[in-house]
């Protein structure tokens, strides 16, 4: 079976998003449960007001890596499924 490389490089893009996007919901869980902010007690931070500026590009780069990984669970399923590559990923 080849591999294609565009199809591959897509893959480990896919597993990168998708590792970012679960670092993310384990702080909202931390938070949710403990009231403990990881990102702020590692980068500084503590209210809206106090957040630094490295804490707010770690989330602007979480939520962007939830948005691509969102977006890309069409292709992530195809990738799982060979079975499905010919079907159409909307229909």
């Amino acid at each position: 079976m080849a591999t294609n490389t565009n199809s591959s490089s897509m893959n480990v893009l896919s597993k990168i998003f998708l590792v970012i996007a679960i670092i993310g919901a384990v702080n909202w869980g931390l938070i949710g449960f403990f009231n403990w902010n990881l990102v702020d007690a590692i980068f500084g931070g503590g209210t809206a007001e106090e957040t630094s500026g490295v804490s707010r590009l770690i989330y602007a780069v979480v939520g962007l890596s939830g948005l691509i990984t969102l977006l890309m669970l069409p292709r992530l399923r195809m990738v799982d499924d060979p079975r499905l590559v010919d079907r159409p990923v909307l229909g």
